[in-house]
């Protein structure tokens, strides 16, 4: 499969040093650098690449702050010297997170890492795609048990809005409380009923009837927004699916 990307760091060097090692994969096509955060947002909202390569520490944005600002929803492996952040990395439900400086071994085991991901997730909705045009009768859970603070509540499946990954567990927002659960976003999804619960992107699942609108943006882009007000933007991975569910 052929994957476009965009490098964001503010050292030339390690621009460089990515570059001469992503012209040495095949079917890796970079689209473009950034050096800055605000540049790094505005070219990855509107080249929407598939991976980006991310630093943490820039000038005026971290990568944390350009994570938070774009609509599109990349794969991002981050690059860094900085080994304090993988955490926070991993709960933005990164790809990896290399440490510079960069080894070529380990940088081309977190591109493979990537490209499983996407062939992984892309197979998944294919097969959601396939799921709604046949008749369903799978029995689907009703309760999911989940944490909030030393007890365990079995929540109704009902009342969650949306679900959002956060490393290898879940949070689960309701009208009015969040909880926690164990199982990781995949496993969740596996027992909600896709007539209700819809994934928007790896890292997000909603529930179709507390959606409020969808926003359809010039360059392609689509933005669920949720009657909390929360709003999530659409991969264009699972935007397919969107489409045919509610559009």
């Amino acid at each position: 499969m052929n994957i476009t990307c965009v490098i964001v760091d503010d050292e030339k060097l390690a621009r460089d040093l990515l570059q001469e090692y992503l012209q040495q994969m095949p079917n890796i096509q970079v689209l473009a650098e950034a050096s800055k955060g605000k540049d790094a947002v505005e070219t990855i909202d509107k080249l929407k690449p598939d991976l980006v390569f991310l630093d943490v520490q820039m000038p005026g944005m971290t990568g944390f702050d350009v994570l938070d600002e774009i609509t599109h929803d990349p794969y991002v492996i981050f690059c860094t010297a900085y080994d304090q952040y993988a955490i926070k990395a991993f709960e933005k439900n990164a790809v990896d997170y290399i440490l510079k400086p960069l080894d070529q071994e380990r940088f081309k085991l977190g591109v493979e890492r990537a490209i499983n991901r996407m062939k992984v997730e892309q197979n998944n909705v294919g097969e959601l795609l396939r799921n709604l045009k046949t008749e369903n009768k799978t029995s689907y859970d009703s309760h999911i048990f989940v944490q909030k603070s030393e007890k365990l509540l079995n929540l109704p499946v009902e009342e969650i809005v949306y679900l959002e990954a956060s490393g290898d567990y879940t949070i689960l927002t309701t009208k009015n409380d969040q909880f926690v659960s164990s199982s990781g976003i995949g496993k969740l999804e596996e027992i909600l009923n896709p007539e209700t619960f819809i994934r928007v992107h790896r890292s997000t699942i909603i529930n179709i009837n507390s959606l409020k609108e969808i926003e359809k943006h010039f360059n392609g882009g689509m933005v669920v927004k949720m009657l909390n007000g929360k709003s999530f933007p659409v991969s264009r991975t699972y935007a397919k699916l969107i489409r045919k569910k509610v559009v």
